[in-house]
């Protein structure tokens, strides 16, 4: 007789959410989706900001949390379509040099690093 294999457990290649609220006041639910979400084991974790149009220091640490809790997987969180408020703010924050962060609306590439590819808008100005 031989014994039942323990289930893998579910890998997903890619995960897409798309995020318009994002800050203390929402940050209980905006974490349970993440742990959910992360509970998947996905391989790579894109975060459509493009409908959000403000952020705080509590998002920011979320975000840094998925981020290491992802890397500690081997997987990769993507910020894509920041808004230009948002992506502001997380250049101001330093996040553009531990995120991976694009602006395009084309897909991300499954195995993108935490390479940087965003490009600041001409109509953002320099950073404060």
């Amino acid at each position: 007789m031989t014994t039942p294999l323990a289930p893998a457990p579910c890998t997903l290649p890619l995960v897409e959410v798309r995020v318009t609220e994002l800050d203390l006041a929402c940050l209980p639910e905006a974490g349970a989706v993440f742990d959910r979400l992360l509970a998947l084991h996905p391989a790579q974790v894109v975060v459509d900001l493009s409908g959000c149009w403000h952020i705080d220091a509590a998002a920011i640490g979320l975000l840094l949390d998925v981020h290491r809790r992802l890397a500690r997987a081997d997987a990769v969180l993507t910020v894509r379509n920041p808004s230009p408020r948002v992506g502001r703010i997380l250049r101001i924050a330093r996040l553009d040099h531990v995120l991976s962060i694009v602006t395009d609306s084309a897909p991300v590439p499954p195995g993108v690093t935490g390479a940087t590819r965003h490009q600041p808008d001409a109509e953002e100005g320099p950073a404060e």
